[in-house]
C-alpha cells in the first residue's frame, strides 16, 4: 500500500471493484478485499459520527440503513470511490532488535468499488492508500485513540536502493531537530524562512509562502516532486541552469525541463537549501532534484503558479526533497523534523509499554513482495498490514 501524509483516508481495493488493476508496482499481484467473507467486518452507515466528520456534515439523502460513501482524488489525477467499512487490521509491532510480533486493532477504512489510475501512474498502482494525515480519520489517529500507538511516526525513503524505513512510535536514535507545525492547517505545514541556491540566497517577499488559505510549506510524502511558487521557481531554476550556460534545454512530456549532461551532476550544479523556523534546514543535492529520462537529465522542481486555482503558488515538498532523510512526524507535540540519513540502515524506536528501545530496520520492495503481498486477505477476512515495519510501503503517488 502507499503511505500518503497528504491525505487521511485509508482505502483498499475491494472484490466488487471491476475496474481495479490486478497487478501493480514491480509486477506485484494485487489482492481484493472481500468484506462479505470477513467475520469481523461491518459496514459504516452514513449517520455515524465518523461519516459526518469525514464528509464535513451529513450526506444528502442519508438514512440509517445506507452506507457511508467516500471519494478521494489525488494530485496525479487518480481517484478512488467506494464505501466505508470497519474491520481488524493486523500489524507488526517491534518486540526486539529487528524482530516483531503481531498486534491488531479495529479501524475504519474505505472499500474501493471504483478506481481510476492516471496513465502516468499505471505501473505504480498498489492495493490501496494509507492516509497518515493529521485528522481523526487517519490510521495513526484511530490506532492512537485505541491506546495502541502514540501519534508519532517516521519514514526514511531510500533514494539509492529503493524501499526504506517506516515506523510508528518515538524515535530515540538518531536525534532529529524539529520545527513547529503551523496551527489550523489541514496538512503538515511548516514556516519556511529562506531559500539558498549554492551560496546565493534568493530575494523573496515576506508573505510569499501564504497562498490562499494555505500557510507555509507542505511536507507530503504522497507527492513525488516538489512544487514552488512562481516567485521561487523561476529564480531558483534560472540560478541552477546558469551554472552550465551552454546547455541545450528541451521539454519532455510537456512539463519537464530537460538537458543532456555527461559529467557528474553533483559537481556541475549547486545544492538547494531550504530554511525553516527554529533554524532547521533541508538540503537537496543535484542528484536528488535532477532525474534521468532516457539520455537526459530533467529538473524535478515544478512551478505551482501553473496549477489550478486552489493549488496555485503553494509550496509542496514531496519525495524529491524528502528522499535520503529520516523525517519524523510528532502530532503529540505538533512538530516535524528531519535529518540526512542512510535509509538502508536502521533506527531506534522506543516501546512505550516496556520502555525498552528496539532497532527497526529498512526493507526494500522486492524482498518484501517476494515473501508476502502488501495487503493479504486471510480466511477470516482480516486485513494484514505491516505497520511498525511496513515491509512494502512506498511514499509516492
Amino acid at each position: 500500500m502507499q503511505v500518503d501524509t497528504g491525505s487521511d483516508v485509508m482505502w483498499v481495493n475491494c472484490i466488487d471493484c471491476t475496474e481495479c488493476p490486478k497487478r501493480g508496482y514491480h509486477g506485484i499481484e494485487l489482492t481484493l478485499y472481500n468484506p462479505n467473507n470477513s467475520l469481523t467486518g461491518e459496514l459504516i452507515s452514513c449517520d455515524e459520527e465518523f461519516c459526518l466528520e469525514v464528509n464535513g456534515g451529513p450526506l444528502t439523502g442519508c438514512k440509517s440503513n445506507l452506507s457511508c460513501t467516500y471519494a478521494e482524488f489525488y494530485g496525479d489525477g487518480s481517484s478512488s470511490t467506494g464505501y466505508f467499512v470497519k474491520d481488524v487490521i493486523q500489524y507488526d509491532q517491534a518486540s526486539g532488535d529487528l524482530e516483531t510480533t503481531a498486534a491488531n486493532g479495529s479501524v475504519i477504512f474505505g472499500c474501493s468499488a471504483g478506481e481510476f489510475v492516471s496513465p502516468d501512474s499505471s505501473d505504480e498502482v498498489l492495493d490501496g492508500v494509507i492516509g497518515f494525515g493529521k485528522s481523526n480519520s487517519s490510521v495513526i489517529s484511530q490506532l492512537a485513540a485505541l491506546g495502541q500507538v502514540r501519534k508519532m511516526f517516521a519514514h526514511c525513503l531510500d533514494g539509492v536502493n529503493g524501499g526504506g524505513i517506516f515506523a510508528i512510535g518515538q524515535i530515540v536514535q538518531p536525534k532529529v531537530n524539529t520545527t513547529p507545525l503551523i496551527p489550523n492547517q489541514q496538512h503538515y505545514n511548516v514556516n519556511m524562512t529562506a531559500v539558498k541556491v549554492g551560496s546565493y540566497f534568493l530575494s523573496l517577499p515576506s508573505d510569499l509562502f501564504e497562498a490562499g488559505g494555505q500557510k507555509g510549506a507542505i511536507i507530503d510524502c504522497g507527492t513525488t516532486l516538489a512544487y514552488l511558487p512562481e516567485a521561487v521557481y523561476e529564480p531558483l531554476v534560472l540560478k541552477i541552469l546558469s551554472q552550465q550556460p551552454d546547455l541545450k534545454l528541451s521539454t519532455v512530456q510537456d512539463q519537464y525541463t530537460c538537458f543532456q549532461y555527461s559529467e557528474s551532476v553533483d559537481d556541475g550544479f549547486p545544492p538547494v537549501t531550504f530554511y525553516f523556523q527554529n533554524s532547521l534546514s533541508l538540503t537537496v543535492y543535484p542528484h536528488e532534484y535532477l532525474f534521468p529520462v532516457d539520455d537526459l537529465w530533467c529538473v524535478g522542481w515544478q512551478n505551482s503558479g501553473m496549477l489550478s486555482r486552489d493549488k496555485m503558488n503553494l509550496t509542496l515538498l514531496g519525495d524529491l526533497v524528502l528522499s535520503n532523510k529520516l523525517v519524523i512526524y510528532d502530532l503529540e507535540n505538533q512538530v516535524i523534523g528531519w535529518t540526512e540519513y542512510n535509509c538502508s540502515s536502521s533506527i531506534q524506536v522506543k516501546d512505550e509499554q516496556s520502555g525498552t528501545v528496539h532497532l527497526v530496520g529498512a526493507q526494500n520492495i522486492s524482498s518484501a513482495s517476494a515473501s508476502a503481498s502488501v495487503v493479504n486477505i486471510i480466511r477470516t477476512g482480516i486485513i494484514l498490514l505491516v505497520i511498525h515495519i511496513m515491509n512494502s510501503l512506498i511514499c509516492q503517488h
